[in-house]
């Protein structure tokens, strides 16, 4: 691993807070219907960042043997999406009611099938993919093979428009606020954050998705394409649903690069083959300084954190 620059240091002078102070009181919290979304194909040949055909599963569907906590490489597939891949229309996935689903659908927020062999099953969110304008819900497996396409999932959406009440200058996003408590966050003196993450990525490492308007629905991915840097960072070793630190990312008006501002976000699908993709992240806290301190926990994992999907101990 490089050296990690020393404002991602850990600490030595560090307050112990119960919970960061929040807005939660205020948050409106929404039912939203979904169902789960069919796989997707292009139907024909796509091409790798080595201009080698290839044809292979990809983007949505109910993923039985892939969920939070797996490794984000290493499958047989391009873009896969762990657990089950939720939307509100398939017909209309850019309009709504799919664009408010997304928008208002945050990681952590509860998820409950409400229809056939499943019902009164329950799973969390664990965050939305732009490229298929999914929501991507974990259920365990048992759960899954129960699942119809015709099923109803109703996800209890809240956290969209969260603050931090002593930290107005961090921007949230898509984040429930019982993920926000169980994520391990310290106060560092100063006025900074200190965010448990598995990977910190370079700037340079980010791929699709730069550009985007605003990060309230979708994901951007980390460029893989380039093996001796992957490996350089400890890229390889993401798993799905690891919380990762984006250096130099601005996230609070859309995905552009910033020096020394820092994104933190979740891993929502899998590496990719093609050119400027790979593992994908959800937005969850940005700031425009390094108001936020990310510091390596291998066990910063929403699996891990709230006992979901493969948890670092079950993996060995």
């Amino acid at each position: 691993m490089p050296r990690i620059p020393d404002i991602f240091a850990r600490s030595t002078h560090i307050t112990e807070k119960i919970m960061l102070k929040t807005n939660e009181h205020y948050l409106v919290e929404f039912l939203l219907q979904c169902q789960p979304g069919q796989p997707k194909t292009r139907g024909n040949w796509e091409v790798d960042h080595q201009g080698t055909p290839f044809l292979l599963p990809s983007i949505g569907g109910i993923t039985l043997n892939v969920q939070v906590g797996d490794s984000a490489f290493g499958w047989q597939g391009d873009h896969i999406e762990p657990g089950v891949s939720c939307t509100a229309d398939t017909q209309k996935p850019y309009e709504h009611p799919n664009v408010a689903v997304q928008i208002y659908s945050c990681a952590g927020n509860m998820a409950t099938v409400v229809t056939g062999e499943a019902k009164g099953a329950t799973g969390r969110v664990i965050g939305h993919h732009g490229g298929s304008e999914h929501v991507i819900v974990d259920f365990e497996r048992d759960v899954k093979e129960k699942l119809l396409y015709t099923d109803t999932i109703i996800i209890r959406g809240k956290g969209q428009g969260m603050k931090l009440t002593d930290y107005p200058e961090i921007t949230l996003f898509n984040l429930d606020p019982a993920l926000l408590a169980a994520m391990k966050i310290r106060e560092l003196e100063g006025g900074v954050l200190e965010v448990p993450v598995t990977t910190i990525i370079p700037a340079f490492c980010m791929g699709s998705g730069i550009g985007s308007a605003h990060v309230a629905k979708g994901d951007y991915d980390i460029m893989t394409s380039d093996l001796e840097t992957i490996k350089e960072y400890g890229i390889d070793k993401i798993r799905l649903g690891d919380f990762v630190a984006l250096q130099d990312h601005d996230n609070r008006y859309g995905r552009a690069y910033r020096k020394g501002a820092v994104t933190v976000g979740i891993v929502v699908h899998s590496d990719c083959l093609e050119a400027g993709h790979g593992p994908g992240v959800t937005t969850l806290m940005t700031a425009a300084t390094s108001l936020i301190s990310p510091v390596i926990d291998p066990e910063a994992n929403i699996a891990d954190l709230l006992g979901i999907g493969t948890t670092l101990k079950e993996r060995g």
